[in-house]
């Protein structure tokens, strides 16, 4: 039976934030290596016969960041699927069942894994998914429990039973009790990734939440194609109750089964947890970027953008990007989700997006800004083009600084090379192109009574964006 990789990239990683931001979110990120947690994930069954190409479901803000990093890896998902709401995994991994099963009618076996899980040895994890394969298609609902190394307190754990049964699915535990699974040594973390078939899956969500498989079922059937993307019905699925694969049926079913997995394991969940996965010096450090430290030990020190030094740290995060700093004690790394929460409460830029925005049509950056003005850099992708639109409240003036763009203002169209530029009026009708094969540059300044990203009017978009 083949495996059908589904990829759960709904997560918004606030705790390892400044980096990691709800329209830019942790699997999207280079952690740990060269690729982005995204794609370790979409590589780790590469080697292993009988496996399918991937199928994503995701939020769709981050669309067409997802399709652009499968594509820079040379991989082509059977489809991305697009939750209008966050509804948890369990209906996340129903509108995937939904859709595989829609394509044949064969049986088709799921491997749900996280999109922003490191693990280390891919090894030991294809050997585990072959163990949990042979389960699998005997109708079990294989879930695949880490071997703890230490008394973690952040983790639900699954007590082994009788050969591959689970004897029980514990909560989140107190030190104390973590100390004791630990010792007791049948115990395991659990790690949120899932094999089962997609029938087995529909036929136990039905036994105990047959109303969430209705909300999800009409939400899929009722959903309409956008291009690469399969968008479930926003109305329908809104109406679904949230809840995760473990509490709707993993903990709730008599087919639960577990297999141990020792492969260098970490959902890193803090800046405390990438500290542990990361290789560190003599001193216990981990530094990334422009860092020069004396006399630290044992601390995170990541640099994004400028010269960062530290002296006299001990078990000390420090964070830099362009637009924020984080400093936090490694045994506060949990907390970080509140400066998050405050700074949403705030109504603050800082918690949704970085100070490079990008689009599927490229970038921009913020460089200046003041009272009715503020200054852009875009970056415009080689054949990608900017929505034909219109701004009610500011006015642009456009410097190409490398490239060649192609422009569309009011009634004409027409060439700009380096060094050359034009002015957009307000409420005149434009767009911007690049025709050639470069990364076409451009620095903007805006001028107004209004600035914000929301005075768009869009006419035509091949992006099908609304918004």
């Amino acid at each position: 039976m083949k495996i059908n990789p589904v990829i759960l990239s709904g997560g918004s990683g606030t705790r390892l934030w400044p980096l990691s931001r709800e329209h830019y979110p942790k699997q999207l990120l280079c952690l740990l290596g060269e690729q982005t947690l995204l794609q370790q994930t979409a590589a780790r069954l590469d080697g292993m016969e009988n496996v399918a190409a991937p199928l994503l479901v995701c939020n769709e803000e981050h669309r067409f960041l997802i399709a652009e990093q499968l594509r820079q890896m040379g991989k082509t998902a059977v489809d991305i699927l697009l939750e209008p709401v966050g509804r948890n995994t369990a209906p996340a991994l129903t509108l995937a069942a939904l859709a595989l099963l829609r394509e044949t009618s064969d049986d088709v076996l799921m491997l749900a894994m996280p999109a922003d899980h490191v693990i280390r040895d891919t090894g030991k994890f294809q050997s585990a998914i072959r163990e949990g394969r042979s389960l699998a298609e005997k109708g079990r609902l294989v879930t695949f429990g880490i071997v703890p190394t230490t008394p973690e307190t952040g983790y639900g754990y699954i007590k082994k039973g009788a050969g591959n049964d689970v004897a029980a699915f514990v909560e989140k535990p107190d030190a104390e009790t973590a100390k004791r699974y630990l010792a007791a040594g049948d115990y395991l973390w659990n790690s949120g990734m899932f094999m089962m078939r997609a029938d087995v899956w529909l036929e136990e969500l039905k036994r105990f939440h047959p109303a969430m498989l209705e909300a999800c079922r009409a939400a899929y059937e009722q959903g309409q194609r956008d291009a690469d993307f399969y968008r479930a019905n926003a109305l329908a699925f809104g109406s679904c109750q949230s809840n995760s694969i473990d509490y709707a049926v993993m903990e709730e079913t008599d087919k639960a089964s577990v297999v141990a997995l020792d492969a260098g394991w970490s959902d890193i969940g803090a800046w405390s947890s990438l500290w542990e996965a990361s290789e560190r010096d003599a001193q216990g450090n981990v530094a990334q970027g422009d860092v020069f430290q004396h006399a630290t030990q044992n601390s995170l020190l990541i640099s994004q953008h400028r010269f960062l030094a530290a002296v006299g740290l001990d078990d000390i995060i420090v964070v830099e990007t362009s637009d924020a700093v984080l400093v936090a004690h490694k045994t506060h790394a949990q907390d970080v989700k509140e400066i998050v929460n405050r700074l949403k409460s705030a109504k603050r830029s800082e918690y949704q997006t970085h100070r490079r925005v990008y689009r599927p049509w490229g970038s921009y950056e913020g460089i200046d800004a003041g009272q009715r003005f503020q200054v852009k850099r875009l970056v415009v992708k080689p054949g990608a083009a900017l929505s034909l639109q219109m701004h009610h409240h500011r006015a642009e003036h456009w410097v190409v600084v490398k490239g060649t763009a192609r422009v569309t203002k009011g009634d004409e169209v027409f060439m700009l090379t380096e060094n050359q530029s034009t002015y957009i009026p307000l409420g005149t009708t434009h767009r911007l192109e690049n025709p050639g094969n470069i990364p076409l540059e451009i620095i903007e300044v805006q001028s107004g009574s209004y600035l914000g990203e929301d005075d768009i009017v869009r006419f035509e978009d091949k992006y099908n964006r609304t918004k």
